[in-house]
């Protein structure tokens, strides 16, 4: 598709993110059997409801409730002075004990690792977790960090010019992933 000097291509639909998230909870259940000392966390925006929809998944796959939590990892950006005075910051909201669990950490994309870094640094002033994972439902590459996700939805080779549109129906009333490169 392309409009005003911009080109997109689909590369996830509705269905396409389902079944992906559906292979990536087979995969965090089989590494991870105990499923009781699991605790997801999403980073805010789309990894939030993210971690909320592998939170079923595994459900159905184990009978086990996950506790699912959103992470707002704005002030441990080490962009943070660039950004300047008027930040939007969402409320964090971890209501399970993160100590000594598993807890996976859950976004849309992974592209430099500087949000992940953000997400860890948070996740540990909340507590002092077993360890921690991290799943991506995409991995763009071009990571500036020695970060890396345990469970990928997919990787998407992208030039650094190009970006990544995720939108899923909790936040944008629809499900799509799309790689815009121009204007748009």
């Amino acid at each position: 598709m392309t409009t005003n000097g911009s080109s997109s291509r689909l590369i996830l639909n509705h269905d396409d993110i389902s079944r992906t998230l559906a292979r990536m909870a087979h995969e965090i259940t089989e590494k991870n059997p105990d499923c009781s000392s699991l605790v997801l966390v999403g980073i805010i925006t789309r990894g939030a409801p993210l971690a909320k929809r592998l939170a079923e998944k595994i459900k159905s796959i184990t009978g086990t409730d996950v506790p699912v939590g959103k992470l707002d990892v704005t002030f441990y950006r080490d962009d943070i002075a660039q950004k300047g005075p008027n930040l939007n910051a969402s409320p964090t909201e971890i209501l399970a004990d993160v100590t000594g669990k598993t807890v996976i950490l859950v976004d849309d994309v992974l592209f430099t690792g500087r949000s992940i870094r953000a997400g860890i640094d948070a996740i540990m002033d909340i507590g002092r977790p077993g360890r921690i994972q991290l799943a991506a439902l995409l991995d763009r590459g071009h990571r500036e960090l020695p970060i890396r996700a345990d469970y990928i939805g997919k990787n998407i080779p992208t030039s650094k010019s190009e970006r990544v549109k995720v939108k899923l129906k909790e936040t944008d009333g629809e499900d799509m992933v799309m790689v815009v490169s121009g204007n748009d």
